[in-house]
């Protein structure tokens, strides 16, 4: 419960997240996003956890391509994140998407993920090692984590990765890091 009190006052006003849901609204481009996560080696079937997931800007594309055979969590400590994306999944009629309402542990058993996304959450994240170590616990082995952040990159991210086991696989838009 501490920590649950505890996340609740580090969370994002209500306000603040509703302006950031309708800015990624107005300028989602999402044939662009779905195909950079094609490009990143999603297929069918996949289970995938899109950490920080936001109103699901990468939860829904992500969603179509891992198809009813595969399953997304999308994962945020925010209630209004979780509403969101249980909403609009409702409404588009998609059961492959699982809400988690946390700011680290996702409860989800170990080694059985195979993609987790982590894009523009990191450097809102306190404990940065827990969440790297949370995610480095659900993926399997040479499971991939996909970053992009606005703020948080260069030899500093590359250091906070290799300390939490992951390696780089390869640079570009997104990065992409393998768990060892």
């Amino acid at each position: 419960m501490a920590e649950a009190l505890k996340q609740e006052q580090t969370l994002m006003p209500n306000l603040w997240f509703r302006l950031m849901a309708l800015e990624y609204r107005t300028r989602s481009n999402l044939p662009f996003t779905t195909e950079k996560l094609r490009q990143a080696g999603f297929s069918r079937g996949m289970r995938v956890v899109d950490f920080g997931c936001g109103p699901g800007r990468c939860t829904f594309p992500t969603a179509s391509i891992v198809g009813e055979e595969g399953v997304v969590y999308a994962v945020d400590a925010h209630p209004l994140a979780i509403q969101m994306v249980e909403k609009a999944a409702r409404k588009a009629g998609l059961t492959n998407i699982k809400t988690i309402r946390s700011s680290c542990t996702t409860g989800l058993e170990p080694e059985t993920i195979d993609v987790a996304l982590l894009f523009d959450t990191l450097h809102d994240v306190d404990d940065k090692e827990a969440v790297l170590g949370e995610l480095h616990r659900v993926l399997r082995p040479k499971g991939r984590l996909l970053y992009k952040d606005h703020t948080l990159n260069g030899e500093h991210l590359i250091e906070l990765m290799r300390s939490s086991d992951f390696r780089v696989a390869s640079k570009s838009e997104i990065l992409s890091f393998v768990k060892f």
